[in-house]
């Protein structure tokens, strides 16, 4: 018992320093952050589930602001790449408050926990979600049995 009612006063110190130094050195940090956002791109947030019969796994994109033309979709074995671009807002004659959304080129990497069919995925894009659904393959397809010989 003692060791966890330490454990967590380290946490809560931890807390209270990270929150004095964000409120101390806040600002710097912040246009830090934004600066190396903005030039490294994104990682857009990503939904996977499996589902339906025959079974798939379906993979489910953030791309909002995206055009469809700036996305392409990479499946190789049990990964998936989805690569593209945001568009970089037109800052001309605007003061910005806050800025959040990200933008520049993004490359997301998504490993399933499944083999899946390459040749029979299909993609659709509404309201700014991708949503990819990778029938998974037949285990026979990918299973092969070695003979034994004699030497």
């Amino acid at each position: 018992m003692f060791w966890g009612m330490r454990e967590r006063d380290l946490f809560s110190n931890f807390a209270r320093m990270r929150r004095e130094m964000d409120q101390m050195l806040g600002g710097a940090w912040g246009r830090t952050a934004y600066v190396s956002r903005r030039s490294s791109g994104f990682s857009p947030n990503v939904d996977v589930y499996y589902c339906g019969d025959p079974q798939r796994a379906v993979v489910k994109v953030d791309l909002a602001g995206v055009s469809l033309e700036q996305v392409g979709i990479e499946v190789s074995g049990r990964h998936i790449a989805i690569v593209g671009e945001r568009p970089v807002q037109e800052t001309e004659g605007r003061v910005y408050q806050q800025v959040e959304i990200p933008s520049g080129p993004f490359r997301r990497l998504v490993e399933l926990q499944v083999e899946v069919d390459a040749d029979r995925a299909k993609a659709t894009y509404d309201d700014g979600v991708l949503r990819i659904e990778l029938p998974l393959r037949d285990p026979e397809e990918t299973t092969h049995r070695v003979p034994i010989g004699r030497e």
